[in-house]
C-alpha cells in the first residue's frame, strides 16, 4: 500500500474512515429497499424495530464470515434510512457506505419528470448534479428534517429497453457530481453497457471512478461487455453472485468470467457482490446472504486457480480504491 492509499478516506454513514480500514467490501447491496409509494400501502407493514433486528443479524453474519463494509447502492428514494444505518453500523461494527442518486426514469417521482416548463422537459443534468452533490458535501437528506452523513457514491440506472433523455440527464448529473466531490459513480446499464459508460466518460470523469454494475447479465456477456468495460478503465461489477435465473450467468459461468478477466490482465478492475436485499417492502427482494461471496463464491474462485492475492485484490483492494474520495 502506497502513502497516498494510506491517507485516503471513504464516506460512511458514521463519517469518513481511513480507506485501509474497510476490509472486505460488498459493493452492490441493498439494506432496506422500499418501492416508492409502498410505505403508504395498506398491506405493507414497516416495523422499524423488526427491520433493525433483521438487518443486524444479516450484517453480523457478514462480519462473522470476514466482511468489513457494506455498500447500500439503492440511492435516495428506495427506502434509504440514514439514522437506521448509523445505528446498524454502531451495533454490528460493519462499515456502511450509503449512496445518493436515482433512476431509471420509470422510478422517478413526477417532480423530477415534469419541471415547470411547457411542454414538460427532463430535468437538466446540472439540476441532478446539484441535488447529488449536496448529498455528498452537505449530507444525505432525512426528508423535511435534516441532513446527516455524506453519501459515499452516486448511483444511477438506465431504462432496460435503452437510455431515455431523462436517464441521460441522470447519468450526466451523476458524473458531474462525482467529478466535483471526489466520490465514485455506480451505473446500472440499460441495453448497452459500453454506450451507457461512454455517456459518463463524456463528462470527463476518469474511468477508474466508475463502476458498471450488472455485468454478469447474459446479454452483456454475449457481446463481450465485461472485457470492453475493463479495457476502457472502468470497474466491472459482477454483482448478482448466487443468483440463478434466465437473465444472469450461473456461478460456474461467473467463476469462468472472473478467471477470464484476470487472465486478460484486468484483475484490478473486478468487483464482486450479490445485489442482496436485507429487507424488501413492496417487491420481492433477493434474499441472498451478504456473506455469500465470502462463504461460497471465493472458494470457487480459488478452486478455479485464482490465488489468494487475486481474491484479496478483488474483495479488498479494488473496492477500497474505488470508494476512496479523490
Amino acid at each position: 500500500m502506497d502513502a497516498q492509499t494510506a491517507e485516503n478516506t471513504v464516506n460512511t454513514v458514521l463519517g469518513p474512515v481511513p480507506a485501509q480500514e474497510l476490509g472486505v467490501v460488498a459493493v452492490h447491496e441493498a439494506l432496506l429497499s422500499v418501492v416508492p409509494g409502498a410505505e403508504y400501502a395498506f398491506d405493507v407493514t414497516i416495523d422499524r424495530a423488526e427491520i433493525f433486528e433483521t438487518l443486524a443479524e444479516k450484517l453480523k453474519d457478514f462480519r462473522g464470515h470476514g466482511g468489513g463494509t457494506i455498500v447500500d447502492s439503492t440511492g435516495m428514494f428506495h427506502g434509504r434510512d440514514v439514522r437506521l444505518y448509523e445505528a446498524l453500523s454502531r451495533t454490528t461494527g460493519v462499515h456502511i457506505v450509503a449512496s445518493t442518486g436515482q433512476g431509471p426514469e420509470e422510478m422517478l417521482g413526477g417532480y423530477f419528470l415534469t419541471p415547470q416548463t411547457n411542454p414538460p422537459t427532463p430535468w437538466p443534468a446540472e439540476k441532478f448534479a446539484d441535488l447529488f452533490t449536496k448529498e455528498v458535501t452537505e449530507g444525505m437528506v432525512v426528508p423535511r428534517v435534516e441532513r446527516r452523513g455524506a453519501a459515499g457514491l452516486v448511483v444511477t440506472a438506465a431504462t432496460l429497453a435503452g437510455m431515455t433523455a431523462t436517464d441521460e440527464s441522470l447519468f450526466r448529473g451523476a458524473a458531474r457530481a462525482a467529478l466535483s466531490t471526489g466520490v465514485p459513480v455506480s451505473i446500472r446499464f440499460g441495453n448497452d453497457a459500453v454506450r451507457d459508460l461512454e455517456v459518463i466518460l463524456d463528462e470527463k470523469l476518469p474511468a477508474d471512478r466508475v463502476v458498471v454494475g450488472g455485468l454478469d447479465r447474459k446479454d452483456a456477456v454475449a457481446v463481450g461487455a465485461p472485457l470492453e468495460v475493463a479495457r476502457r478503465g472502468a470497474y466491472v461489477a459482477i454483482d448478482h453472485v448466487g443468483t440463478e435465473d434466465e437473465r444472469h450467468l450461473g456461478d460456474k459461468e461467473r467463476v469462468a468470467l472472473v478467471a477470464q478477466l484476470v487472465e486478460a490482465g484486468f484483475g484490478e478492475r473486478i468487483l464482486l457482490s450479490s445485489s442482496a436485499t436485507g429487507v424488501a417492502k413492496g417487491h420481492d427482494g433477493n434474499d441472498m446472504p451478504y456473506s455469500y461471496v465470502l462463504s461460497t463464491f471465493a472458494p470457487l474462485l480459488k478452486a478455479q486457480g485464482l490465488s489468494d492475492e487475486d481474491v484479496q485484490r478483488i474483495l479488498v483492494d479494488n473496492p477500497r480504491e474505488l470508494l476512496s474520495v479523490r
